[in-house]
């Protein structure tokens, strides 16, 4: 992955970046549960590509959120789960889940109030 130039100067908006981003929310929120291994974190969040959550993943483990565990059995095994960094910035993304849950209801309201202002 190729950093911008914006991106190595405010490394602070770049992990905002992942942990807000779409598939980095869900797994975070996911990962307060328990641990998963891949295929079952997968079928958790739903509609997410291999290609996409492995890069997700990734990324939230360089960042130190996730915590990779390979375990040295056949078949191979390799969970993941929140590190004590990746816990409290996961709580935080499920407090934002939970609100948007509660005032949705007033963010439609608001949307119909524009669209019929704007038509």
């Amino acid at each position: 992955m190729r950093m911008k130039v914006s991106e190595s100067m405010c490394p602070e908006r770049l992990v905002m970046e992942h942990v807000t981003s779409r598939w980095g929310t869900l797994a975070l929120i996911a990962l307060l549960d328990r641990s998963y291994r891949f295929s079952e974190l997968r079928r958790q969040i739903g509609a997410v590509s291999e290609k996409m959550l492995a890069q997700t993943l990734r990324t939230l483990e360089r960042d130190g959120l996730v915590r990779r565990e390979a375990k040295p059995v056949i078949p191979p095994r390799v969970d993941y789960s929140l590190t004590d960094l990746g816990r409290e910035a996961a709580e935080q993304v499920r407090g934002l889940a939970r609100w948007t849950e509660r005032r949705m209801a007033a963010v439609e309201q608001a949307r119909e109030a524009y669209d019929a202002a704007r038509t």
